[in-house]
């Protein structure tokens, strides 16, 4: 790397800082440096907007307000508190690392970077916010906005989705930063990325750094940072059953862990094949995972959706079961719910607007073909 002017060093610190002190938001995590909090939020502020994250952060403090109180609940109740949030990964992770902290670290959040990056679900951008925030550790934490503010005050011609650009821009955050001042830094460079150094229509003329960025000069801020080519997003079609039995209660099944949504309760059901109709596959697919013959109703429901990397066309039968109980496969849990008691389930978001559907329409005339 090459020696960084001081005309740089002094804008992304002095400049940069005093500009933090006239601008800063009160956001709600950042009343105090206690480690517990400030680790819930920047893990609800991955994937996720300020604006959203922040009665996120509050009802989850409400419901969770110690590591203890986190550690001890249920998944259930975790993954309920954060519905609707997506990426329910960071959920299940937040709950396994707080029982391990509590069990191995004392109920408290590690001071060490090797024993902190070590938890589930924390990497290097949470394990570096958590150290120079919350115990004021000379660690550089780089998210998708310093990325942003530093491509384009460099004009880095590199595309930015490459690991090897990542590593560079981590580098050269981690010189830049003034020894002893890594919480507010950080801080003041992600609130830069937020308000004023935006994706679109940055606000060019109230950055302080605007004297040493490069790409203010040629007049071309939007074009960075370069991004590679984009690919194409898969789409699938779903097609899942709402089962009644004859207590009028539907049928969940609980995601395994270990996959996408992990944790969460939706209705059966699983992706239409190529060729295959959705009555068709629905049936297969009960069969498979349930072990079940049933008689589908006329569709009631169809949501699109699209998730980090792909996109869903979501498509809902009502069926009742013809033959067979249902049983999940490999001890996946599943669930008879009176349609009153839904709401007491984390549910995914596509799964929320299907089952609206769902409850609102007629029952019909129930068929075989």
């Amino acid at each position: 790397m090459s020696p960084i002017p001081d005309t740089l060093r002094r804008a992304v610190t002095e400049e940069l800082l005093a500009w933090f002190v006239r601008h800063r938001r009160p956001l709600p995590w950042r009343s105090d440096r206690d480690p517990y909090r400030i680790w819930i939020s920047e893990t609800l502020l991955q994937q996720t907007r300020t604006q959203q994250a922040w009665p996120y952060f509050e009802r989850f403090l409400s419901r969770f307000p110690t590591l203890e109180s986190l550690a001890r609940a249920e998944l259930d109740d975790v993954l309920k508190a954060w519905e609707g949030l997506g990426y329910y990964a960071r959920a299940r992770h937040l709950h396994r690392a707080a029982r391990e902290i509590l069990l191995r670290h004392g109920g408290r959040i590690p001071d060490r970077w090797e024993a902190l990056r070590a938890l589930p679900g924390v990497g290097d951008y949470t394990a570096a916010a958590v150290l120079s925030i919350a115990y004021g550790q000379d660690y550089a934490a780089v998210d998708g906005n310093v990325m942003r503010v530093l491509s384009r005050v460099l004009a880095l011609p590199d595309p930015i989705d490459r690991a090897s650009t990542r590593r560079t821009l981590r580098a050269l955050a981690q010189e830049l930063l003034p020894r002893g001042q890594a919480g507010e830094w950080n801080q003041a460079l992600m609130e830069l990325g937020a308000l004023v150094c935006r994706p679109r229509k940055p606000h060019c003329a109230s950055c302080p750094l605007q004297a040493v960025c490069r790409a203010r000069a040629t007049g071309r801020s939007e074009a960075y940072p370069i991004k590679g080519a984009r690919r194409p997003v898969p789409h699938y079609t779903v097609v899942v059953g709402l089962i009644e039995d004859a207590q009028g209660r539907w049928l969940l099944a609980r995601r395994p862990e270990g996959k996408m949504l992990g944790g969460l309760w939706e209705l059966p059901g699983g992706k239409v094949r190529s060729e295959e109709e959705l009555a068709e596959a629905l049936r297969r697919e009960l069969r498979e995972e349930l072990g079940i013959e049933v008689r589908l109703g006329p569709p009631v429901g169809v949501v699109e959706h699209t998730y980090s990397h792909f996109r869903i066309t979501l498509h809902g039968f009502r069926c009742h079961i013809q033959q067979g109980t249902p049983e999940g496969r490999e001890g996946q849990d599943i669930r008879w719910v009176a349609p009153e008691e839904i709401g007491h389930y984390a549910l995914a978001r596509a799964t929320q607007k299907l089952l609206a559907q769902l409850a609102q329409a007629p029952q019909g005339e129930l068929f075989s073909g």
